[in-house]
């Protein structure tokens, strides 16, 4: 078969992702921190763009009904230099006089304070000889002292001051060079270190680290030993049980019947108390100050160090009982950007341009500008059509809580408000509503269905994960509910359920089994 090349026209549909396209959707998805990095991002990058102040905002943007703006050019013909020309009513003192206004000022303060005081300057102030500086003196202190700490500057930054945060890295690392003399030491502490995970264990086997550095297993047992001296104290530990031993070994509390328990830590856990009484041969007394101790420990050592910096929750919408009885749903102003396009910049600068590259640069941050307004205004009303409708839909849960949460789907949402599932999971993810009842993820409100028994109207499953927590949070010590109990107490209140579905969700909220359960209520007897 021979080879060859030829030409074919062919005809075809396709869907073209254009860069505007693109970068809509990605504003669809952004949280409100992100959108607000990629807009000053934005800002520094165009020219164009500018940020709106709020105080001067046009009258639909003080109304609520659009987050962003274009600047017309009427209104934007006083330019952002005869704003600021005009706090001083348009006129400029000459120099002489400026400098006399200040000599006058500094000679009447210096009168002022030796009055006062019924004394000299010098009396007070013996470097200066009472003797007032110059203007240009002054000036240049005032303007050095904005950095020195003496005065506030506009570029005064309070956060400067700010203790940095240690990481676990770098304590365990000072006190490996004070600790360890031996160079070959310092780069085994040093790897060994570097394997710690977040919670300061090793998580790495001795033996492998061995074999990258080229030393033999006893030499890294040996510096190991002598890191898990540092502090905090159950650091490189290899499991809970050794992090445990570590604390109570500086504690001096690692006696012959606390090793014991910790080697069965195991027991412990699933309430087996009196399993643990034989094992450690002490009555129930002390084996009750012994897990007290132990719930004294710290099983994480690591996490107080160099921990991820937790953000506040601020919500993108609000939600407030009307007083028709219905739902205000609006969407918070504190997290929309506010930007403009100064038109009138670009018409000036457009002028002046004479190269093309110059003007093709200016039409292209124009139209750049243009869509992001555009591409924020419409997220904005993507944001509150698609809130309005799921308040519309979980109207029960507002109002009587999280028994009546209805199942629902994102296909659900798309139909009602006439959008793709894809954009509906693009607005509702990292975007928070804020309710009567505390402030809630968009995703929260969609929720599996979980059948009837008679045919009713289905239930959600995030109703059903809770009421099986209420069931479980009544029951008493000598009536313990398994799995089977639940499944029935469930379908009689018309619920249909599978025992592995419930069992399924119990462990979804961390509930124990009705075994261990029983054990915790009886005292391990």
């Amino acid at each position: 078969m021979a080879l060859s090349t030829k030409l074919e026209m062919r005809q075809s549909q396709s869907l073209v992702m254009t860069p505007q396209l693109m970068q809509a959707i990605k504003l669809l998805q952004f949280s409100n921190l992100d959108l607000a990095a990629y807009v000053d991002a934005e800002l520094e990058r165009n020219p164009l763009l500018e940020r709106s102040d709020p105080a001067t905002g046009s009258a639909s943007e003080q109304s609520g009904d659009s987050a962003v703006e274009i600047l017309p050019e009427a209104a934007a013909s006083g330019g952002e230099g005869e704003a600021y020309d005009a706090g001083f009513d348009g006129s400029e003192a000459p120099e002489g006089e400026a400098g006399d206004w200040m000599k006058n000022q500094l000679e009447s303060s210096a009168e002022t304070m030796a009055a006062s005081m019924d004394t000299d300057l010098g009396n007070v102030f013996p470097d200066d000889g009472g003797v007032a500086p110059a203007p240009e003196q002054a000036i240049a202190y005032a303007a050095d002292s904005g950095r020195t700490g003496g005065g506030v500057s506009e570029d005064y930054n309070l956060e400067a001051f700010v203790a940095e945060e240690e990481s676990l890295t770098q304590i365990l690392t000072d006190q490996m060079n004070l600790a360890l003399a031996d160079p070959v030491d310092k780069l085994i502490g040093l790897h060994l270190i570097n394997s710690l995970d977040e919670n300061g264990y090793l998580a790495q086997e001795l033996d492998e680290a061995a074999g990258q550095l080229g030393v033999s297993p006893a030499r890294v047992e040996a510096v190991l030993a002598i890191l898990q001296g540092f502090e905090p104290s159950g650091v490189f530990a290899r499991s809970l049980a050794e992090c445990l031993a570590l604390q109570l070994k500086e504690r001096d509390r690692f006696d012959p019947a606390m090793a014991t328990l910790i080697d069965n830590i195991e027991l412990l856990a699933r309430r087996e108390l009196a399993a643990l009484r034989r094992l450690c041969n002490v009555d129930e007394e002390d084996l009750t100050d012994m897990i007290a101790e132990i719930r004294a420990l710290d099983p994480r050592p690591g996490r107080a160090y160099g921990s991820a910096l937790v953000q506040p929750v601020v919500p993108d919408v609000l939600v407030r009982r009307a007083s028709d009885g219905g739902w205000t749903v609006e969407l918070n102003a504190d997290t929309l950007p506010r930007v403009l396009v100064n038109q009138t910049y670009y018409a000036s600068v457009t002028r002046t341009a004479r190269k093309e590259t110059e003007r093709s640069y200016l039409t292209d941050c124009l139209q750049t500008a243009n869509w992001l307004v555009k591409s924020l205004d419409q997220r904005a009303k993507t944001i509150l059509k698609v809130s309005t409708e799921i308040v519309r839909q979980q109207d029960g849960f507002l109002s009587y809580g999280i028994e009546h949460l209805r199942p629902l789907n994102l296909k659900t949402i798309a139909d009602a408000v006439g959008m793709h599932e894809s954009t509906i999971s693009r607005v509702t993810s990292n975007k928070y509503m804020a309710t009567s009842r505390g402030i809630f993820e968009l995703k929260y409100f969609f929720s599996s269905s979980i059948a009837a028994t008679e045919g009713g109207d289905a239930h959600s499953a995030e109703a059903v994960r809770h009421r099986i927590k209420q069931l479980i949070d009544a029951e008493s010590a000598s009536d313990i509910l398994s799995d089977d109990t639940l499944v029935k107490m469930l379908k009689a209140e018309g619920i249909d359920i599978a025992r592995r579905t419930v069992a399924k969700y119990r462990e979804a909220l961390r509930i124990s089994s009705s075994v261990q359960r029983r054990r915790e209520k009886s005292g391990g007897r």
